[in-house]
């Protein structure tokens, strides 16, 4: 039997991280292109040009905003055109997705630096592909990891907590999907059985959440940088990044997936529509109540959402809800991995039961 783990080549983490930046591009290339999204090339310029000038020349370019097949494109013939021998990506999820894609048709050397601590792409080899209008599209698998991702908690501190709390959406689904593809003997991203480090990882990054994840969020609500935000950030992008690559993946990430067709969810963050997923796993696979409660409190004590309300669907219909199960039982789709009966009827019942229970919690918070 072979089993197969995937990791990024080297991982940097901690306040004042960015100092290091132009040492950790300078051992793969002599000349950067450097895509930042919009918000770090007003913010951050300063400090990203200080920890790489006089170690490596850079490009800098500005991210237009989706990772999208246009946007690559543009960057490919940009990459060519100036010559550029190593590709370092800055920003959010999709920038640094749009980063790995461009990096792979260039076949050049990554260094990624997430600046939120909002989900696990940093780590992977990866990239989720949408539409220019931000709809699900397809994955890109890349041949390699990132050779670099470096996290500089002190810039992770000063982001809105909604971000941290959308990280901690996306990695709370780690071990439920690893544990599914365990017992299911599915296959990872690598497309072979994960290793028995991979589910190990994946149990560390849940066991992390529950014991530091309200904490966390206190930490960033006041700008601050604590062994708790320290842990959580390390969960939301290392743990859970090794978790679902080397783990798999299964109801949660696809039953976000099927969330995106419909267009009232797009201006929500991928963690908190996978969240949705999380919680209505938990009846479609017919979790321990118990364990049920755990989530839901977990979720609402650090600000995730437990309805479909919260994601912009209150007044979904029950059609609407079936375009999203069956697009999140498409062929190929990751929740055929999970070891239960899958159709989406089951996954309708799931999301409304999911629902309910989320409906039902904060009656009884706001009476109390």
């Amino acid at each position: 039997m072979l089993t197969t783990a995937v990791f990024p080549g080297r991982y940097v983490q901690g306040a004042g991280a960015l100092s290091v930046l132009g040492e950790e591009a300078a051992r793969l290339g002599k000349r950067a292109l450097v895509l930042m999204d919009p918000f770090v090339a007003k913010t951050l310029a300063d400090a990203i040009g200080k920890g790489m000038s006089g170690k490596i020349e850079t490009v800098d370019e500005v991210f237009t905003g989706e990772c999208c097949d246009p946007e690559i494109d543009r960057l490919k013939t940009l990459l060519a055109d100036r010559h550029a021998d190593v590709v370092v990506g800055i920003g959010g999820g999709k920038t640094l997705d749009t980063a790995k894609a461009v990096a792979h048709a260039g076949g050049l050397p990554l260094v990624v630096v997430p600046t939120l601590a909002s989900t696990d792409a940093p780590c992977s080899a990866l990239s989720v592909i949408y539409t220019p209008e931000g709809e699900f599209a397809r994955y890109l698998l890349l041949p390699r990891n990132p050779d670099v991702v470096l996290v500089d908690t002190a810039v992770i501190a000063k982001a809105p907590p909604r971000f941290l709390s959308a990280g901690m959406g996306d990695a709370l689904s780690t071990w439920f999907e690893a544990e599914s593809c365990r017992v299911a003997r599915a296959a990872n991203m690598s497309g072979r059985l994960g290793p028995m480090t991979a589910y190990a990882l994946a149990r560390l990054c849940f066991d992390t959440l529950m014991e530091h994840g309200p904490l966390a969020l206190r930490a960033v609500e006041q700008g601050a940088v604590t062994p708790s935000l320290e842990k959580v950030v390390e969960a939301n992008t290392l743990l859970s990044g090794l978790g679902f690559e080397s783990g798999g993946l299964a109801a949660c990430h696809a039953i976000h997936n099927g969330l995106t067709v419909l267009p009232e969810t797009h201006k929500f963050w991928h963690g908190e529509k996978v969240t949705i997923g999380v919680l209505a796993s938990l009846f479609l696979t017919g979790r321990p109540p118990e364990l049920v409660e755990m989530v839901y409190d977990f979720c609402e004590a650090v600000d995730l959402p437990t309805t479909l309300a919260d994601i912009g669907l209150a007044d979904v219909s029950d059609d609407a809800l079936m375009r999203v199960a069956e697009a999140t039982c498409a062929a190929g789709e990751t929740i055929h991995n999970e070891p239960h009966e899958i159709s989406p009827q089951t996954v309708l019942w799931a999301l409304k039961t999911a629902d309910a229970e989320g409906r039902r919690r904060k009656e009884i918070l706001t009476a109390a």
